[in-house]
């Protein structure tokens, strides 16, 4: 035992509980039952009545936090540094360290002590295997955190790797309302039901035990849907709020950045492995596009332009297309270049310039794919300069990356 002070207060704490517990018990409370059945080939079908404690003891939870037992039981909770990371879980409307440390840590370990119990009929093996399994996860060698997001608009026929630890996956029947009892009000319309309602969008990541605060999830699965619609052009969304999970506990609810949690207009489509590898070569560079700032408002306004309608779908259209291209020559010059970019020859090159006097939008998606796979923008802007000059052949995408154009 690494703490045995944190032991004895966290006991107190839990033992008041029951004492609770049972008082409302004695006084009408309702605790319910599952009634399960377990069947096995050639031996009689055996049936058990489970409690569901969980929710009998969350239901209380807020009145118990009043008490002194757990006032004592936050403060040892506070003076740990191995707690720390724990202290920011996003647990409420309005979190704050002691509210996030009760909700993470207090209310989960008299959760996993009652269900070892069966009950409110205290067990001290029970809770020694619910208190080894907080000391493990507070002062073990780190953490794994986890975060998933509901994700619309795309479906998978497998499991997606984005790289940077994110994934697209489909989701399993009741894997977030297993952790989250309120998850059913939180997910988008029609989620687990619909084709393009299936999957989540999952960042897993291990972390050291001296981490202080979990991962920025809502910017880095912001950054994969930009991706997505980036490679897909689906109506992708994630969201409207993110489940996080720290060695594989429930640890709090954050809502998704707003810009990826709203779905654009569009038909959904499939992720297949082509798609999804142009997205996982198009998310780290999103990363770093904040150092070129041309590029990186070129992407804010294709973005916004995605969710707007005309004459303001335009205007960003032409101010994405000049910043990405235009290299202070102008709409036009950042037209021509765009169309020496994707077209394949004299005539393709000749349709696409048309198009992109249009502002079509798709047009310039593409070659927005092409200048973050590309790399440096300015070199790219004067390779196609000489391309147009007939001095060289146009820029070529990533060898790995020219079968797998959207």
């Amino acid at each position: 035992m690494k703490a045995p002070h944190l032991y004895e207060s966290l006991r107190r704490f839990c033992l008041g509980a029951f004492s609770v517990f049972a008082a409302d018990l004695e006084t009408g409370a309702d605790l319910p039952f599952a009634f399960e059945e377990h069947g096995s080939y050639g031996r009689p079908t055996l049936y058990e009545y489970r409690p569901l404690v969980r929710g009998f003891v969350e239901a209380r939870a807020s009145r118990l936090a009043a008490r002194e037992d757990a006032r004592q039981a936050l403060e040892d909770l506070r003076a740990e540094p191995a707690a720390t990371i724990f202290a920011c879980a996003r647990a409420g409307p309005k979190p704050d360290e002691e509210h996030a440390l009760y909700a993470s840590v207090l209310v989960p370990l008299l959760v996993r002590t009652a269900e070892g119990c069966g009950g409110f009929d205290w067990d001290d093996t029970a809770y020694d295997r619910a208190y080894l399994e907080l000391e493990t996860s507070l002062f073990g060698e780190g953490h794994a955190y986890g975060a998933a997001a509901p994700l619309v608009g795309i479906s998978v026929g497998e499991q997606v790797d984005l790289g940077g630890e994110i994934r697209v996956r489909a989701a399993a029947t009741g894997e977030l309302a297993a952790h989250w009892p309120e998850a059913g009000g939180l997910l988008p319309h029609g989620f687990g039901r619909e084709p393009d309602r299936l999957c989540v969008l999952e960042l897993e990541r291990s972390l050291d035990r001296r981490a202080a605060e979990p991962p920025d999830a809502p910017a880095e699965l912001a950054d994969a849907v930009t991706a997505l619609r980036l490679a897909t052009a689906a109506p992708v969304a994630a969201g409207p709020v993110i489940f996080e999970r720290l060695d594989w506990r429930p640890y709090g609810i954050r809502p998704a950045l707003p810009i990826a949690a709203t779905p654009p207009a569009g038909e959904p489509t499939r992720l297949d492995r082509f798609r999804g590898a142009v997205a996982a070569a198009l998310l780290p560079k999103l990363g770093t596009v904040e150092d070129d700032h041309e590029l990186a408002e070129a992407l804010d306004r294709w973005e916004l332009s995605i969710f707007q309608g005309e004459p303001f779908r335009s205007e960003q259209l032409r101010a994405a297309l000049t910043a990405a291209l235009g290299g202070g020559d102008g709409l036009w010059a950042a037209s021509v270049r765009a169309a020496a970019l994707l077209g394949e020859d004299a005539r393709d090159r000749a349709e696409l310039f048309s198009r992109l006097r249009d502002l079509a939008g798709d047009v310039i998606r593409r070659a927005l794919v092409e200048l973050l796979l590309q790399g440096d923008r300015r070199a790219l802007i004067a390779g196609l300069d000489e391309t147009l000059l007939g001095l060289r052949q146009r820029p070529r995408r990533p060898t790995g990356l020219r079968a797998k154009a959207s």
